[in-house]
């Protein structure tokens, strides 16, 4: 069964203002389910768009599954959608991985979140500076709960 291991955190907005950044890719995501037992939702980026599957999450574990789509199939089922979320993301290589910087637009707006996908619950990564709290486990922060958000969640209590 495809897993997806990913650690997710709070980005340090004064320190990501300073970082040379790639081009960002501007992406929409709409849910068909937001259930926390399976999540459903397609994704558009330009000229490219995707169903994607996602199980329970259990740790920083979940099951994944993802299936290309054509982009006009992918913009109908927008229009399907329950709740929906435009972001930017960024994909910043740092040691032998590589972050998605999501930046976040509309309601959500200030918001900025860093996820590094991982082969094993326990890999070590090199954190870089930009980096902030750790909201792996916060389920406020799943992008399933933020397509819904009218706002952007309190940053945890430390």
């Amino acid at each position: 069964m495809p897993m997806e291991i990913e650690r997710k955190f709070l980005v340090r907005a004064d320190v990501w203002a300073a970082t040379v950044k790639p081009e960002g890719s501007e992406l929409r995501q709409g849910y068909l389910s937001t259930d926390p037992a399976r999540t459903v939702r397609v994704r558009v980026a330009n000229t490219q768009a995707w169903l994607t599957i996602k199980g329970k999450t259990q740790g920083v574990s979940r099951a994944e599954f993802e299936y290309a789509l054509p982009v006009d199939d992918a913009r109908q089922l927008l229009t399907l959608s329950v709740s929906q979320l435009h972001k930017t993301r960024y994909r910043m290589p740092v040691g032998v991985h590589t972050w998605d910087v999501d930046v976040f637009h509309g309601p959500l707006s200030g918001l900025i979140l860093a996820e590094v996908e991982l082969r094993a619950e326990d890999e070590q990564f090199e954190p870089p500076l930009w980096v902030g709290v750790e909201v792996s486990a916060d389920a406020r922060y799943y992008n399933s709960a933020l397509s819904g958000a009218q706002q952007v969640p309190d940053p945890p209590e430390l």
